[in-house]
């Protein structure tokens, strides 16, 4: 089961890849508080008609700190997204896979299996080969997006620890619910509150419904089953499916570097996800595992 959890996971990595051209081209017309607002309202809403009786009063506690972390991420990259190619905010985005592991062991103890250590130093490698290969340096825009990983890395962390028990449905609903509350506050406050134009509606059916609503609860209902470090070799994926879509959708290019470490962040998936598979499958049978 483990191995469909996995490409769950693995699924929701591509849809969010997908959404970094979606995003910068909405935010070049209507703003990023505005756009974060109206998104993740349209996922409170699509959310909450089916969790209102799934939701406790511990649900809400933890659903909210951990939907607090998460808008902090949302945040930082979108505006990096105003200064930064699609390519690289996936790229930069994607060093959560060293934050998250991290978070876990500084604040639970957690102590991180050999081959997903293995699997993190590899996609860490890649991480660097893909914007080392960048010819434009780093910019501002890059700055806020590391940030952006690493409120990422302590959101897997923290929903890896405190996910567990609950509805998975109903803590992507508090979770959501939370992001457009606080998003909402600061757009109306900042007092450019305008109805979304016609050429935005797309990327915010797309944002709010399937990045959001329903790659939440995917992401919930994976995490309460995988530990946090194994989920966020996979997550690295993200990365690789938003250099394609740039080059696909956006016209970025990847040079040899970046395709090293495309590769690099390809290897790290089988390490950490493909060999621990086939591993318990000899197990199950009758053979003996190969040492780990």
């Amino acid at each position: 089961m483990r191995f469909l959890y996995a490409l769950i996971l693995l699924g929701v990595t591509a849809v969010w890849g997908w959404t970094f051209v979606v995003v910068q081209d909405a935010i070049s017309v209507y703003g990023v508080m505005p756009f974060l607002a109206a998104r993740f309202l349209l996922a409170a809403c699509a959310l909450i008609p089916f969790t209102l009786r799934r939701i406790t009063r511990r649900t809400l506690v933890a659903g909210a700190g951990v939907g607090l972390v998460l808008a902090m991420g949302y945040l930082f990259q979108t505006l990096g997204l105003l200064y930064t190619t699609p390519t690289n905010s996936g790229l930069i985005t994607g060093m959560f896979v060293v934050f998250a592991p991290l978070s876990d062991r500084l604040l639970f103890g957690v102590r991180i299996p050999r081959p997903v250590l293995v699997a993190v130093v590899l996609s860490f490698a890649g991480m660097v080969l893909l914007a080392g290969g960048n010819p434009d340096g780093v910019n501002f825009g890059d700055l806020l997006t590391l940030i952006c990983a690493a409120a990422l890395g302590l959101q897997i962390a923290l929903l890896s620890r405190y996910a567990a028990g609950h509805d998975s449905l109903g803590f992507a609903s508090v979770e959501t619910s939370v992001m457009a509350l606080l998003f909402a506050a600061v757009w109306v406050l900042s007092g450019d509150v305008s109805f979304p134009p016609r050429s935005v509606w797309m990327a915010l059916i797309v944002t709010g419904l399937l990045a959001s609503a329903a790659a939440f609860w995917a992401q919930t209902f994976v995490q309460q089953r995988l530990p946090a470090a194994r989920a966020a070799v996979i997550l690295t994926m993200e990365p690789v499916f938003a250099a394609l879509f740039g080059y696909w959708l956006a016209g970025d290019r990847l040079d040899a570097v970046q395709i090293a470490g495309a590769v690099l962040i390809l290897s790290a998936l089988f390490v950490g996800e493909m060999l621990p598979f086939f591993s318990r499958r000899r197990t199950k049978k009758g053979l003996p595992s190969d040492p780990v």
